[in-house]
């Protein structure tokens, strides 16, 4: 008996309902990314371990419980499955001296890889768009990149989208917090969570992020950081504020958002949509002025932040809309033998000009092809029997204006239908 193999869990098909989402939504993201003159790098799945080590953080979850790790066996190498985007560009941007010349803008798309815990919104194998700016340092790049994603999420009218944003200041402001932070926790040992109290003395400003009911109103009362900035940091945070609320971006300043990296400094923040349940954030990101030095660079002002595609791919199903599809702008329905070679060449003629053009190949039956035709939500078919080959003639139909049908001459084709229906190339 033949072995059925399938996805392992945490990984999936994307199949072509979907899959036309997916093309829709990137269309959007790929058209505002070019209006704000980003630049798309491709970067490698697979990376030395140390980087996200030295990147992301030792403490943090990903690197302690979530990373595809092994090492070569054919040379020894210790590597890993991107879990996140930002370490490979940054990566990049040294190794290439891409800041040389001055600030870079740049884009890049694809899988990363987290062993989690499988639920909606939530996958091992997950794909983002993510956003980066290098050699920039003052608010308006962190306003920038926040007004790109309203405008994104305008484009893509989604709606229940919320902004949250903070300041986590600098590493300097961040060691007196930190401590304070402690001494809080530590009065309060009795309500923290083994989890908490795990992270308590190696990355107690991540506790602030638990979801633990019974921890709340304690975390609630607890000091917040943004009481802790320096002059520079709180001024920076209070331009960024001021510059969203010129231009009628509304927000919530959220005093225990910190994000789950090490890397982040000054500002941080998270779309949040109320449609997803517990995994609501649908793209998030901030500052991370020290992190190029980091990995080998030069000091080098940097702002970023990422898409969950799945996530946004799943507010889209909900809108269950016609124009989030690919749809052919023709269908042809064939019968005969002179018929199918006859069809196959105004395909071809109708492409090179410009058309999404559906071909039945399958030989069935005038009623099952023109079922076919009208489930393609192609706006014409082109109905042509052995009779129309012969005289070179075609039966046009127009599907969605009350199935009006005309006979028009082969070499008239295409520039009938484009006269009849305003076409886009």
């Amino acid at each position: 008996m033949t072995k059925k193999f399938q996805t392992l869990k945490g990984f999936y098909d994307v199949l072509p309902e979907r899959q036309r989402l997916w093309r829709y939504f990137e269309e959007k993201v790929l058209y505002i990314l070019d209006q704000y003159h980003y630049q798309e790098i491709g970067l490698p799945l697979v990376e030395p371990t140390e980087l996200f080590v030295e990147s992301v953080g030792s403490h943090t979850d990903i690197v302690e419980k979530e990373m595809y790790s092994w090492e070569d066996h054919l040379n020894k190498d210790k590597l890993t499955l991107r879990p996140e985007g930002t370490a490979g560009c940054v990566r990049a941007i040294v190794e290439n001296s891409l800041t040389y010349n001055g600030p870079v803008k740049l884009f890049y798309r694809g899988a990363m890889f987290r062993h989690e815990n499988v639920q909606k919104g939530r996958q091992r194998q997950f794909h983002q768009v993510g956003v980066e700016a290098f050699g920039l340092e003052k608010p308006e790049t962190d306003a920038e990149q926040i007004l790109l994603l309203g405008r994104l999420w305008k484009s893509l009218d989604l709606k229940n989208i919320t902004l949250e944003l903070n300041s986590i200041g600098d590493p300097k402001d961040r060691i007196v917090y930190r401590e304070k932070l402690i001494s809080y926790f530590e009065d309060n040992k009795e309500v923290l969570d083994d989890d908490a109290l795990r992270r308590l003395y190696e990355n107690p400003l991540r506790i602030l992020d638990s979801k633990n009911k019974q921890m709340q109103s304690m975390l609630n009362s607890a000091p917040k950081l943004i009481d802790y900035l320096s002059n520079d940091a709180k001024q920076h945070f209070e331009n960024l504020c001021s510059i969203l609320k010129e231009h009628n971006l509304e927000f919530k300043i959220n005093t225990r958002l910190v994000r789950g990296l090490d890397y982040y400094n000054r500002t941080v923040f998270e779309w949040v949509s109320n449609d997803l349940g517990s995994q609501g954030t649908i793209a998030g990101g901030g500052r991370y002025d020290y992190l190029v030095e980091r990995i080998g660079g030069k000091p080098t002002s940097a702002c970023g932040f990422a898409i969950g595609i799945e996530r946004i791919i799943l507010l889209l199903e909900d809108l269950n809309r016609e124009n989030n599809k690919i749809l052919p702008d023709i269908y042809i329905v064939n019968l005969g033998d002179m018929a199918r070679p006859f069809a196959f060449t105004i395909a071809e003629n109708l492409r090179n000009d410009g058309l999404k053009v559906g071909l039945n190949m399958e030989g069935s039956s005038f009623k099952s092809q023109m079922k076919k035709a009208d489930k393609s939500g192609a706006r014409v078919a082109l109905i042509i029997g052995d009779q129309e080959a012969e005289n070179k003639i075609i039966q046009v139909k127009l599907m969605r204006d009350d199935g009006i049908q005309e006979s028009v001459e082969e070499k008239n084709i295409s520039l009938f239908i484009k006269d009849k229906i305003n076409f886009e190339k």
